[in-house]
């Protein structure tokens, strides 16, 4: 049942030995929901194993809606290892993420979840410890960049510690544009600079094309905001503040400058009126109907963008404040931890190396989502279809990664920031009701509640 692809090291690991390493001790808690094989009793030590169980037995995952890699990939992994099966529950990205917390911590918790925001999920001892599976499977060949925003300390910081989580593909996220609009405004080419990129868009606006095509009902326009933000604030700043460091903060002169750039677009109208009412599917079936110039996304709607509008759309990062500088997005892993209370910890961590490694499941990453599959850097790319988006949003990734600009989403800083503080507020930004100044303000004191001052 191994894969063939990437290292595999066959071999059985105790607990009890990575704990000689690391200082982690891993005892199995009551058992999820599934009910086909028994975890063994608390407070004795876990066997890990890189082993897959023969016996039936079936996973349950958590996933956000709209988000398809989960599907194709527990399907063909149900076809290698017909044993195994999975049951997939969805909920919106806000409601994932602010109710983690209490599925994790429930009698019957998903053995895998999507996980945008940590919080204090590993100060609980909601999620298993990985470390072990990290020395078993071999992810030190893996990049420390790749894994470093999916560790957490022991002083709740992320970015260094011990892995809880790994990525179901890793996203990097730009500026799609519809050519067939461009084109017809008389724009050749992409924007070098954010001042070109304002050119093109005061543009649009004077010839009845909505410049910007965004939801804020759930949050997303935060894609457009933390880009504005990215290309002003300090990179090391705004990592340390999303990486909840101490004495960290969001109201920053960049990031304010970035926020009040989002509140002139506002002014100038180049978001629609009814922005706050569109949620996530509307603006991208908006934007794939030819809805306006650009759109803010990621490269997990390359596919659908490219199925929707052919030749006539085209993807790239967003530019710099002058030309030549290096860019910054947006960019993490699509991340899942396994809960501690799973009885199927070693089965979930076989499924998630599968992923990293198997030439079926690294393509189908590439393929759904447009993103990088991860893993080991010396494992052979999937093919793309050249000249397209995918091979775009690749490149972008690539580049992102040689240029070192990739900085996590601001929405994954805390549990409770997105959905308490950053949708309202950002909902007030862009229909010009507050400055940006302000709204820096709103999200930092709302930060402060959750994590304190520190």
């Amino acid at each position: 049942m191994a894969s063939t692809a990437g290292r595999r090291r066959r071999r059985r690991v105790t607990v009890a030995a990575i704990a000689a390493s690391t200082g982690i001790v891993l005892a199995a808690c009551a058992p999820g929901g599934n009910t086909s094989a028994s975890p063994e009793p608390a407070g004795e030590e876990t066997e890990v194993s890189t082993e897959l169980t023969s016996e039936e037995i079936t996973l349950t995952i958590a996933d956000e809606t709209g988000f398809p890699a989960t599907d194709e990939l527990t399907e063909e992994f149900t076809r290698q290892h017909p044993n195994v099966t999975f049951r997939i529950n969805r909920d919106t990205f806000q409601n994932l993420t602010a109710n983690a917390p209490r599925l994790l911590a429930s009698d019957t918790p998903p053995d895998l979840i999507r996980l945008p925001t940590m919080g204090d999920t590993v100060r609980d001892g909601l999620l298993a410890n990985l470390d072990p599976y990290y020395e078993a499977y071999g992810w030190d060949a893996w990049s420390d960049s790749q894994l470093a925003p999916l560790r957490m300390s022991e002083d709740n910081v992320r970015g260094s510690g011990s892995l809880y989580q790994l990525g179901l593909g890793y996203s990097v996220t730009g500026i799609y544009m519809n050519l067939e609009i461009a084109e017809e405004l008389g724009i050749e080419a992409p924007p070098s600079t954010l001042a070109e990129l304002e050119e093109q868009m005061a543009l649009a606006a004077e010839n009845d094309v909505l410049p910007i095509v965004a939801g804020d009902k759930d949050g997303v326009v935060n894609f457009v905001v933390q880009a504005a933000m990215n290309q002003f604030a300090d990179q090391g700043e705004f990592m340390a503040w999303m990486f909840n460091e101490p004495g960290a903060t969001y109201n920053t002169p960049g990031n304010v400058e970035g926020a009040e750039l989002i509140r002139a677009w506002a002014d100038a109208g180049y978001f629609s009126d009814d922005i706050n009412s569109i949620d996530y599917f509307e603006f991208v079936s908006r934007f794939s109907e030819g809805g306006g110039l650009f759109t803010f996304n990621g490269n997990w709607e390359a596919a659908t963008y490219q199925e929707a509008l052919g030749e006539n759309v085209t993807f790239f990062l967003v530019p710099p404040v002058n030309e030549g500088d290096g860019h910054v997005a947006m960019g993490a892993a699509n991340s899942f931890s396994v809960a501690a209370k799973s009885p199927y910890v070693n089965e979930v961590a076989y499924f998630l190396n599968w992923i990293h490694t198997d030439p079926a499941a690294r393509q189908i990453v590439v393929d759904v989502t447009g993103a990088s599959p991860g893993g080991d850097p010396a494992l052979p790319m999937p093919e793309v279809e050249p000249g397209s988006l995918i091979e775009s949003a690749l490149e972008m990734a690539a580049q992102i990664g040689e240029e070192d600009g990739q900085v996590d989403f601001m929405a994954n800083t805390t549990a409770g920031i997105y959905a308490g503080s950053i949708i309202p507020e950002s909902q007030l930004l862009v229909t010009g009701r507050i400055t940006g100044q302000e709204f820096v303000e709103r999200v930092q004191e709302f930060y402060e509640g959750e994590v304190g001052t520190r």
